[in-house]
């Protein structure tokens, strides 16, 4: 077996049961991962730098072929009713599997980091069979300084295997691919797909489960600072705008997609960003545009000329998903520790595709419970496998269900008990559809959310004058300078009021309806808080 590159562990791949390797690739720089990527025929360089890459069947999260293994140690504490469980015969067959493919090629090593905050970090070793996968997480996690390099000992082992295919007989799969978590041997096994995302997903995963035992919240959100120090954090499934609404020019990103948050404040669980490339618009989003032009970008599933190399990020031929991972010091105002104090706002996203839900709302902490916990939103197309090109209705518990293993109420009692000691001001904002339903109204204006979210962040709109909604309870700005106050009241933006009413109804009925499974678990405050069906307003 052949060893080169950088900062070789004295940890070897054996311990884990990778032998016979033909060589392997330890932590190579940028510029070297992404040479070998061309030289391997694993993707094409952009006109201006980036490297391109198509993921084939897979372009977004499989997300019906995870799985936890069912271990004495975790039983008691795995929300089973969310996630799949899988046998340890079974895992220990599909170890062998791995172990088997694994020999007489060549891997890609990278030691990382998952977490800014020393403290509560996880060091995490990604094992790929593709520069380009290597590459990626190296973008999109935290590189160790040379001092941490010389301690490096991997808590957990990510290994992804896009070409080997499971077999659901012998491994209690539900298709070719999987993406198998075991805390017990500290192992994920990915197979079957190259979708990138899995990798950086599963780290999400261990975090999940690792910190809220410490008292830490780890969140699925955007974080960014404002000038004078204040953090808001930003909850959201993808397409609801974390990415987009986070890069602020005003503001200082500390991180797009997963966090935690600490009595000493949040951190960045990654050092880089993966955002959604489909149309994305250099007025609109500037920062994130920008690195569509850079080196060491790597664009998924984005449409590229043969002929000329250029980039059409409209096109959606190949992906819904397509997607840009980058280093977050790509974008300018990017923090450079990950670090942030403690926040003074969370802003909980929503994608209605209702058109049902105000522009944006002030919640009450018990309000802020509830809605955490429902995940309200809209699953947008590509965004994972199987969705087609309409916005599914779902409710994501914790803006992040695939990647909570706990009961949800943990991280609901641990993010009230944090909002209440912080006293942190917490808003809703729907990004989703106005003046009408998908299909009859159309996408909230960004230039709207995002004047909507600086009176928030800056403190304007607490001093604006307010309605309550007479579904949901929450607090509605009247007025806002800038802003058409039509927009401010959804009913108003319907020429059906009727029919305005009637999906009021009905997505009421959803809240409520989905709400139950939780409430045996929460306080008289949090149920209180569940919308109610109140009459029409004329």
């Amino acid at each position: 077996m052949q060893i080169v590159g950088q900062h070789v562990s004295a940890q070897g791949l054996d311990r884990i049961g990778l032998k016979n390797l033909a060589c392997v690739y330890w932590n190579l720089p940028m510029a070297t991962l992404v040479q070998m990527a061309i030289e391997r025929h694993e993707g094409v360089l952009a006109k201006e730098g980036p490297l391109v890459v198509q993921t084939g069947i897979h372009t977004g999260r499989s997300a019906g072929d995870k799985f936890i293994v069912r271990e004495p140690s975790v039983e008691r504490h795995v929300w089973w009713d969310n996630n799949k469980a899988m046998e340890p015969a079974h895992f220990d067959a599909l170890l062998q599997a791995f172990q088997s493919y694994a020999q007489r090629r060549d891997l890609f090593v990278q030691d990382l980091f998952g977490g800014a905050d020393p403290t509560h970090r996880l060091p995490v070793r990604i094992v790929t069979e593709l520069a380009w996968h290597s590459l990626f997480v190296q973008n999109l996690l935290i590189e160790p300084t040379a001092g941490d390099r010389d301690r490096f000992n991997p808590e957990f082992t990510i290994i992804a295997f896009p070409g080997l295919q499971a077999d659901p007989e012998r491994h209690g799969t539900a298709s070719g691919t999987v993406i198998a978590v075991s805390f017990e041997r500290k192992l994920v096994l990915i197979g079957g797909t190259s979708y990138a995302g899995e990798m950086k997903k599963s780290v999400f995963t261990i975090l999940n489960y690792l910190l809220p035992p410490k008292s830490v919240m780890p969140m699925h959100c955007s974080v960014n600072v404002g000038a004078s120090g204040e953090s808001a954090i930003f909850f959201g499934l993808s397409g609801t705008g974390k990415t987009t609404l986070s890069a602020d020019p005003t503001r200082t990103l500390v991180g797009d997609d997963e966090h935690g948050w600490s009595d000493t404040g949040v951190f960045n669980f990654e050092g880089g960003c993966y955002a959604k490339m489909i149309r994305l618009s250099p007025e609109a989003e500037p920062e994130i545009y920008a690195t569509t032009k850079r080196f060491g970008t790597v664009l998924e599933n984005v449409v590229i000329n043969e002929a000329t190399r250029e980039l059409d990020l409209n096109d959606a031929s190949l992906a819904e998903n397509s997607r840009g991972a980058y280093p977050i010091h790509f974008i300018p105002n990017a923090s450079s520790t990950g670090l942030a104090g403690q926040p003074s706002n969370i802003v909980m996203l929503t994608a209605d595709a209702f058109g049902v839900l105000p522009p944006i709302a002030k919640l009450t902490p018990s309000q802020a419970m509830y809605h955490f916990l429902s995940g309200f939103t809209a699953k947008v197309a590509g965004t994972e496998k199987g969705l087609g090109k309409e916005p599914q209705p779902t409710f994501s518990t914790c803006f992040g269900a695939p990647f909570m293993p706990r009961h949800p109420t943990e991280y609901g009692n641990l993010l009230r008990d944090l909002i209440a000691k912080h006293r942190v001001d917490c808003w809703l904002v729907n990004t989703g559809w106005t003046g009408g339903a998908f299909g009859t109204g159309s996408r909230m204006p960004i230039k709207v959310t995002r004047a909507l979210l600086s009176a928030a962040l800056d403190g304007t709109l607490k001093a604006t004058q307010m309605r309550t909604d007479p579904h949901f309870g929450f607090q509605v700005p009247v007025a806002v300078p800038g802003i058409d106050a039509k927009i401010l009241d959804p009913r108003q933006t319907w020429g059906d009021k009727a029919a305005y009413d009637a999906q009021a109804i009905r997505l009421v009925q959803m809240f409520r309806k989905n709400f139950e499974k939780f409430e045996a678990h929460v306080g008289a405050d949090v149920k209180a808080a569940a919308p109610k069906l109140a009459a029409a307003a004329e």
